[in-house]
């Protein structure tokens, strides 16, 4: 049992951040705020200060809330019908090619920024200079790029030279960075420097809103400094359920990614006692959940996410999932921050883009996730990975609380995913397991591990450990 404070993220510059401020004698919100400063500028192809997210804390106290602070529809004060104006690029994942919108067109009214203020406000004890100092100091000074970061600039290439704004951030000098080059934001560092000072107000009001809005009404955008100016970080009453006796918080509506997390591990729950995990049995069995629960849902998500979990030793503990989609290309004059492209997505938009009236919190699969035992938290998790979040996420409870398995084995183990049609499997199920899988559904069986299927940086408290995903570089820092 680890009785001193856990991170667990997606990236070692993000991770520790957090134990920087940890050390310096910051609770788990001071932690996770700065680790999500810190990571727009270590995982900038998954987050951004101009994005969106969730964060889920049980503080010592035994208070449990949801901060939502995901992207809002834009719009108000614009005469008539919004019309989408933006462009598409294609993505080669190398297995498929994907079309995405970016531009101006695409950028909701961002959240993340107001979301880490005030969960710092209400919950945080240092200052905000001690906060976005560990982030300052990156994007001053640069961060390598990993081999996983570098493959998220390739990917994401036709979007980071879009503009010749992105471009001079990811692309200087005509080249895209590439593995082990270094990635500076000095924009970002002085935009930070300035919000810390209280020399700005940030992005959604002054003169920066100002900009912000006069950009958009020159490209298409719909962004508006009345949208910007009534953005509100929204704080709800977690969604519950109970799978095995344990409780379950996590993301409730207008986000449905909580919601398929608990309809599957109700449903498992209801199949019956578990199963040896990963028998052809059990296979099937989750198998089945996941096609129900596919069936069941209604609408899609953003795909650029990263997730953060930390515990402090006081009993505060915060899961928190950020998003930038996968960016639109623009980005903010003299910040560094690129703004998403969650109207261009169009798995978040089922009934079409631009139908939604200004002002309405866009729905998100993302779903920081608890798992209490009874009033102690047991597990902190969360997920990247678009469609796979919830899956992931249901995947690694099931290990951990039905099957016993250590959060290191059950955030490493082979997952499925049922994309509508076929089960996608990642390699290393038994051989005869696979074959029971294989004679109920439709499988397609990856060659290796792969981002694709989520990326779940967990603390067990239960245990005293956490467990950072390899899938998407996921680290953990411990301390006393």
């Amino acid at each position: 049992m680890h009785d001193g404070w856990l991170v667990a993220a997606g990236h070692p510059r993000t991770a520790d951040a957090a134990a920087a401020v940890l050390r310096g004698g910051g609770n788990a919100y001071d932690a996770i705020v700065a680790a999500g400063f810190a990571a727009a500028v270590c995982e900038p192809g998954f987050t951004s200060l101009g994005g969106g997210g969730f964060l889920l804390a049980h503080t010592r106290a035994g208070e449990e809330v949801l901060f939502d602070f995901f992207c809002d529809t834009p719009g108000r004060g614009l005469a008539g019908a919004p019309v989408p104006h933006f462009h598409s690029v294609d993505v080669d994942f190398g297995a498929a090619l994907q079309e995405f919108h970016i531009g101006r067109g695409s950028v909701a009214v961002p959240g993340v920024l107001p979301g880490y203020l005030h969960v710092h406000s209400r919950l945080g004890r240092l200052s905000l200079p001690e906060v976005v100092a560990p982030a300052v100091a990156l994007a001053r000074d640069g961060v390598a790029l990993t081999a996983l970061q570098a493959w998220v600039f390739e990917l994401l290439r036709p979007i980071f030279t879009s503009t010749a704004a992105a471009a001079a951030l990811f692309a200087p000098d005509g080249r895209l960075l590439g593995e082990g080059d270094t990635f500076a934001n000095p924009d970002l560092a002085a935009f930070l420097d300035d919000l810390a000072a209280g020399r700005t107000a940030g992005l959604h009001s002054g003169p920066l809103a100002a900009q912000v809005a006069g950009d958009m009404a020159a490209g298409d955008g719909l962004v508006t400094v009345d949208d910007l100016a009534a953005f509100e970080v929204v704080e709800r009453e977690p969604l519950e359920v109970t799978f095995r006796g344990m409780r379950i918080l996590t993301n409730p509506p207008p986000g449905f990614g909580g919601t398929l997390v608990g309809e599957s591990l109700r449903l498992l729950e209801e199949a019956g006692s578990p199963l040896e995990w990963g028998s052809g049995a059990e296979l099937v069995r989750r198998c089945e959940v996941l096609v129900e629960v596919d069936r069941r849902r209604t609408a899609g998500v953003s795909r650029g996410t990263t997730h953060v979990s930390v515990a402090d030793a006081d009993g505060n503990v915060a899961a928190m999932t950020t998003s930038n989609g996968e960016g639109s290309g623009y980005v903010v004059p003299g910040t560094g921050v690129m703004l998403n492209n969650m109207l261009g997505e169009d798995d978040l938009h089922p009934d079409g883009f631009h139908t939604a009236p200004p002002g309405e919190r866009i729905g998100s699969m993302m779903s920081p996730t608890l798992v209490m035992d009874g009033d102690r938290p047991r597990l902190v998790l969360g997920s990247g990975g678009s469609k796979r979040i919830r899956t992931a996420i249901f995947q690694v409870v099931a290990a951990v609380v039905d099957a016993g398995v250590d959060v290191a084995e059950a955030i490493g183990a082979p997952r499925l995913h049922w994309d509508g049609d076929t089960c996608q499997v990642e390699p290393g199920h038994d051989d005869a397991a696979m074959a029971v899988l294989a004679s109920a559904f439709p499988i397609n069986v990856w060659p290796q591990r792969n981002l694709y299927f989520g990326g779940v940086h967990t603390v067990d408290l239960g245990a005293g450990i956490g467990a950072g995903d390899p899938r998407r570089g996921g680290v953990v820092r411990t301390g006393p």
